[in-house]
């Protein structure tokens, strides 16, 4: 051939630049192994010489940098997406953290960017979809799940080689202000604990509000996990809120967790989220006997159900010993805020409450982070932030009862 001529024969590996019959300069460099094992020739071509050279340098040093895109048919964002959701992440994550990947994806990110060439998708383009959102009034918080689970999705990409970089690093998402993090007072808490002393499963409660157990780990909690002797709780498990199926074949017109025939797809209970959930918490001596009147009261229920009672070994169970649906144990929260008197909260704000209170009796972070199951410090840094404040609002308080308005000490 014309072009082989003109072609200088390189070492099997080495790049090589050469003059065509077409009169243009082409190169070719060996950028890795395709998939079948052969090499992975890349080629460019130009109208000089010196063109095709610093082409070929360019490509030479994206190789040496891992910079390359895979060989192969480009991906979509679609396409990727679509086969990272169902093939690679529920490798690496719980059922809980898949159903957010699943609406952040099928949602909202193939929809509005499904289209693009991965390889071509920038930032610019990300940005105006999160302009998009915030435009039709999604919260901040919203996009930020979005944001993380595509940078994750992505980040897979270029680990893989499908991407030389990740433009979700790249792309700026909106301000996203720290969540507030307000504890219950004192008072707010001895309302809260007296009147529930009145109501089934008082000691649930008290759970929430002296130990900061995630509701999930409160209702998976079972006898078996309470040691008396040592007086330990042990937290092995989170039960888990229900998803539905259709029994119907989909024919009811309504969504599946309102189907007639609806069938549950996940188990009731699963390992709690992480190692550091898993631990040990003791237990205050007033709690420990709480949790025997609890037991009594109980024994009482089951006495009384008879045949009825289904003895699933439940801490918290209902009248019949069933495992409490956390619908159910989420609207016991909220009537129990309206008998109380006490400001309308989430049920995770006791928690906060508990992390607030060890931190300010001085427990050390690094055992607050045990009792709290927190996996990393920065959980304890954002409560460490609401300590200080209410360090400051005690020696306001404190000012105010020594000094007076006008600066001067009490008479003796």
């Amino acid at each position: 051939m014309a072009e082989d001529k003109k072609r200088t024969r390189q070492p099997n590996g080495r790049s090589s630049i050469y003059q065509g019959s077409d009169g243009k300069w082409h190169g070719r460099v060996t950028v890795g192994t395709r998939d079948d094992g052969k090499p992975d020739r890349r080629h460019v071509e130009r109208k000089t010489r010196a063109e095709v050279t610093a082409a070929v340098r360019e490509l030479e040093k994206q190789r040496d940098g891992g910079a390359v895109r895979k060989a192969g048919k480009a991906w979509t964002v679609e396409a990727w997406l679509t086969h990272w959701v169902e093939t690679i992440a529920p490798l690496a994550v719980n059922e809980n953290t898949m159903v957010g990947y699943g609406v952040a994806v099928r949602k909202h990110l193939i929809p509005a960017l499904g289209a693009h060439r991965l390889d071509k998708l920038g930032p610019e383009h990300i940005e105006r979809f999160y302009r998009t959102m915030h435009d039709e009034g999604r919260r901040a918080g919203t996009i930020h799940q979005i944001h993380r689970t595509f940078r994750t999705a992505l980040n897979e990409a270029v680990r893989r080689g499908h991407l030389t970089r990740n433009p979700v690093q790249l792309a700026k998402a909106p301000r996203l202000s720290e969540e507030e993090i307000e504890p219950f007072t004192i008072t707010e808490v001895q309302r809260l604990l007296r009147t529930a002393g009145e109501r089934r499963n008082s000691a649930r409660w008290a759970v929430a509000l002296a130990l900061g157990l995630r509701q999930g780990e409160a209702l998976g909690l079972k006898w078996a996990d309470v040691d008396w002797e040592r007086e330990v709780l042990m937290v092995r498990r989170s039960r888990r809120r229900p998803r539905y199926a259709h029994g119907c074949e989909d024919t009811c017109g309504r969504k599946a967790g309102y189907c007639p025939q609806r069938e549950r797809t996940n188990p009731e209970t699963a390992d709690t989220k992480s190692r550091a959930g898993r631990r040990s918490v003791g237990l205050p001596t007033q709690l420990v006997d709480l949790l025997r009147k609890h037991q009594t009261k109980q024994d009482a229920e089951r006495e009384a159900a008879g045949e009825d009672w289904k003895d699933e070994g439940w801490l918290f169970a209902t009248p019949d010993g069933r495992g409490t649906p956390p619908r159910t144990d989420y609207d016991d929260w909220k009537e129990l805020l309206t008998d109380a008197k006490v400001r309308d909260a989430r049920l995770h704000d006791a928690r906060h409450t508990a992390a607030t209170v060890l931190l300010i009796l001085g427990v050390s972070e690094r055992a607050v982070m045990g009792l709290m199951g927190w996996s990393t410090t920065a959980m304890a840094a954002r409560y460490q932030h609401m300590v200080d404040s209410v360090r400051s609002d005690v020696a306001r308080q404190v000012d105010g009862l020594i000094w007076k308005p006008d600066g001067t000490s009490p008479a003796p």
